[in-house]
Order: structure tokens, then C-alpha cells, then sequence
């Protein structure tokens, strides 16, 4: 039980005396880690330029476009730089895309991939996609915009594709430093909604490096439907891209310098002829201006004043190791944009069969990974276009089935395998075991197998109306002999 005291009591107490004020002493926290990489010290400037922004922040637009502008004058002035561009762009889109359907009904699959093909080579789709890959590896991204062609024949389908820079997806330059909205909804000219879907994009009508300034603070308002837009992100939250070289443009430019470098050596020991000069005290020999110039005759032979001797500078650019610094460099920038050297350099002389195998198989893997991404933009288009291809009489045959049962994938230029022989045996073996399908195989062929068995099926034919054979050599033949009027 508590003691209780009378009110008297209590208020004859002293009050107590007050407190001193108490002292907080600040003590500068340190980080204590076992990793190096996280220690504070004055040997980890190495890191001074890293920050904690945002994935969106960090690409702010003035940073994507300096970025991007040395990309581009790399690429205009560096041939390996161009060469991986085209390079990845031949590899990855090669002479374009086929569509493999299957609506249940073999006929219509076959007519409705016609009427793709037609569609796609006449819009030049192949080369737009190899542009948007080069746009893709030097800019970071690539825009297409789907649009209908009023100067295509009204009776097919209209619809066609623009690549758009992106320089012209962004908010207008009045607005342009105010690159997300208060409420997060716009990114750099991408809208958002509240889940984070992209519902629209703000297009420039005009170019903000065009000739003529017009249309720079004027954009278009493009719903998602109507836009493409690849982009590799490697942080989440991550709205736009930054060119897949950026990591590689010092290299790049190191390499230009160090060349220029040697051949101006090599200028200079070539302009210099000879040194003439004189070990004897200057009392004793003729007075000459240092550094003059003395013009030789071709093929004269002269002589020198006594005490006077002439050398010859030596050419030693370019040096040894140029050709080892170049490979270098090329290993990293190759490193960097996911390429084997041989790709990179255009050149396979270091390489064996076993170590050329392991690098193409490598680098099949990227081009997968890359066709699989683009396989969304295709998807887009391919829905957009039978949307508009179910409008045109005779076009879509009316026995397919629902367009919720189809299924489709895409089919592109395969690869010729460093030793047929080898390829050709394992393929074989493949089939034998089921392990494999003739249209699995004929897909990496980029070839449709109901197309090739057909082709297969009608020489055939053709071979046993003419009597031919298949698996005669010309060794094996019967040649007729003219001078026993009979056969041989």
C-alpha cells in the first residue's frame, strides 16, 4: 500500500532544485563496414561522382542529350563505333521478321502470312527496324509511331510506321526543366497513370535541332496505343533510356587520341630527315643557327665542315604496342556492348574453331534476349494491323477462328553454322531421337517448315517425272560413249 502524506506535509517540503542543463556531446558517426568499397577515406575519390538519385533523376534530360550527342559524333567519327552499330542492327533484324501463325486452319495461316509479308515489305518495315536498333545502341531508345498513310491505295491497309528520335519525346522547352510532374504523372514527356501505366506521350512536331525552330515548344499529345517504345532499363522505375555506348565513349575517344598521336610521331620522324651537330667546343668549329632549316637535293652527295657529323632521326612510330593498346580497348568497348571481339574488330585471325564456337554461341544468346524484346513491338504492330486488315473485303478469310485462339510467334534470318557437316549431323541426330521438331529447326533457319516441305514435296514430284535421283554424284554417272555408239 502506498504511504500517504497530509497536504501540510507536503507543502512544507522544499522544492526541489532545478536541474543543470543537460550536455549532449555530438559524436561524428563513421562507417564501419568490411567492405572496402564502402569505407570514407581520402583514397575513395574514386567514387566522389557516385549519388543516390533516382533512376529517372539520374537520366534527367540534359544528361541523355549530352550523352546522346557524343554517342552520335563518336559514331560519325569512330569506324568501330559505326561498325557495332550496323553490326548489331544486321545481326538482330537481318532482312526482317516473319510471322509463324496457327488460326487451326492451315490455308488461311498461309494467306494471312502473305498478306503480312506483302503489307511489311511495302512500308520498307525491315529497314525501319534496323533504324530503330541503331537508334536503340547510339541514343538509348527507339520511338515508332503508328499512323495511317493517306498515300497508300484505300483499298489495303493504310496503316504504316515513323521512327521518331528522341529528342522529340519530351515536354516543351517553356516546361522542359520541370521533367516530372508534381504528382509524378509525367516523366520526360511520358504520362503515367496511377498504377504506373504509360497511357500517352508528349511528341514535338518539330525537331529542337531542326534548321528551322518551329514546332520546338508545340507537342502532340499520342496515346500509348499509337507509340512504340524500346528501351533497355537496368533500374527499376526506369521510364527512359541512356545510349548503350555511354560507358564506352571514353574508351572510344582514348583510342582516336592515342592514334592521332602516333601519326603525328610518325610525321614528325618522317619530316625530319637528319641532325647535323658537333661534339667540338664551339671555339673550334663555324657558328650555325641552331634549329635552321638546310634544304637536301635529291640524290646529292655533300660534304660537312670539320668537326661537324649528321644523323639520322629514327622512326619509331608507330610504336609496338599501338596495335596491343587498340586491342585492348576494343576487348572492353566490345565487353560493353554485349559483342565477341571478332564482331567488334571485324576480325577472327586470333581465333580457333573451338573459341570462334563458344563466342557465336554467346552472342546468339544476346540476339535471342534482344528478338524476344522485340517480339513486344512486333505484337503491337501485328494486332494494329489486323485490326484494320479485318476491315478490307477478301483479305482475312472468314473461316478462321476467333482471333482469341490464334497463336503466332515470329521467325527471323537464322544463322550458318561455322561447320555444316557438324551442324548438319547433330540436327539429324536431334530429329532421330525427338528431341527436336522440323519446325523448330526451320525456324532457326529463319524458314517456315509448312512453306519449305511444300517447296520439298513439289521438286520432288518434278525430280521422278524426270527421272532424276537424288544422292548421284557426278562420278557415279553413266556417260554415254560417242565412238562405241552405245553406253559406256
Amino acid at each position: 500500500m502506498a504511504k500517504r502524506t497530509s497536504p501540510k506535509a507536503r507543502a512544507s517540503r522544499k522544492a526541489p532544485a532545478p536541474r543543470a542543463p543537460r550536455q549532449v556531446t555530438v559524436v561524428k558517426q563513421t562507417v564501419r563496414a568490411r567492405y572496402d568499397a564502402a569505407q570514407t577515406s581520402d583514397d575513395a575519390r574514386h567514387w566522389a561522382n557516385a549519388d543516390a538519385l533516382s533512376a529517372n533523376a539520374a537520366l534527367s534530360p540534359e544528361v541523355r542529350r549530352i550523352i546522346r550527342n557524343r554517342a552520335r559524333y563518336e559514331r560519325a567519327n569512330n569506324s568501330y563505333i559505326n561498325g557495332i552499330c550496323v553490326t548489331k542492327s544486321n545481326d538482330l533484324i537481318g532482312t526482317g521478321p516473319r510471322v509463324l501463325l496457327d488460326t487451326g486452319d492451315p490455308e488461311a495461316d498461309r494467306t494471312i502470312g502473305r498478306a503480312w509479308f506483302n503489307w511489311s515489305w511495302s512500308i520498307g518495315l525491315a529497314k525501319k527496324l534496323r533504324v530503330a536498333v541503331e537508334a536503340k545502341t547510339c541514343d538509348g531508345e527507339a520511338f515508332g509511331r503508328m499512323f495511317t498513310n493517306r498515300r497508300r491505295d484505300p483499298r489495303a491497309v493504310q496503316l504504316d510506321i515513323r521512327i521518331v528520335e528522341a529528342d522529340q519525346v519530351g515536354s516543351p522547352a517553356f516546361d522542359y526543366v520541370q521533367t516530372v510532374a508534381p504528382d509524378g504523372s509525367l516523366v520526360d514527356g511520358i504520362e503515367l497513370d496511377a498504377d504506373g501505366n504509360v497511357i500517352a506521350y508528349h511528341v514535338l512536331t518539330g525537331h529542337p535541332g531542326s534548321n528551322y525552330l518551329v514546332g520546338i515548344n508545340e507537342y502532340e499529345r499520342v496515346p500509348a496505343e499509337e507509340m512504340l517504345h524500346w528501351f533497355r532499363a537496368t533500374r527499376p522505375g526506369q521510364h527512359r533510356g541512356v545510349s548503350e555506348l555511354a560507358c564506352c565513349l571514353r574508351l572510344t575517344a582514348n583510342m582516336r587520341r592515342y592514334t592521332e598521336a602516333v601519326i603525328r610521331a610518325a610525321e614528325i620522324a618522317a619530316d625530319l630527315a637528319a641532325f647535323v651537330h658537333s661534339n667540338s667546343p664551339a671555339a673550334q668549329v663555324d657558328e650555325v643557327d641552331p634549329f635552321a632549316a638546310i634544304e637536301i637535293e635529291k640524290g646529292t652527295l655533300t660534304t660537312l665542315p670539320e668537326g661537324w657529323d649528321i644523323s639520322q632521326l629514327k622512326a619509331e612510330q608507330p610504336t609496338n604496342t599501338h596495335q596491343a593498346f587498340v586491342r585492348t580497348l576494343l576487348g572492353e568497348i566490345s565487353r560493353g556492348v554485349n559483342l565477341p571481339y571478332y564482331k567488334t574488330a571485324y576480325d577472327a585471325s586470333s581465333y580457333n574453331y573451338s573459341s570462334a564456337r563458344l563466342d557465336d554461341k554467346l552472342d546468339e544468346q544476346n540476339v535471342r534476349v534482344e528478338r524476344d524484346d522485340l517480339c513486344d513491338w512486333l505484337d503491337h504492330i501485328f494486332l494494329a494491323w489486323l485490326d484494320e486488315a479485318l476491315l478490307v473485303p477478301g483479305l482475312i478469310p472468314k473461316t478462321v477462328s476467333r482471333l482469341s485462339e490464334w497463336n503466332w510467334s515470329w521467325v527471323f534470318d537464322g544463322r550458318e553454322g561455322i561447320d555444316p557437316n557438324k551442324e548438319a549431323n547433330a540436327t539429324e541426330t536431334k530429329l532421330a531421337t525427338l528431341t527436336t521438331s522440323l519446325a523448330a529447326e526451320y525456324a532457326k533457319q529463319g524458314k517456315q517448315w509448312d512453306v519449305e516441305l511444300r517447296q520439298v514435296a513439289a521438286e520432288r514430284q518434278l525430280m521422278a517425272e524426270l527421272n532424276l535421283t537424288l544422292g548421284e554424284r557426278p562420278s557415279q554417272l553413266v556417260v554415254p560413249d560417242p565412238t562405241q555408239g552405245g553406253n559406256a
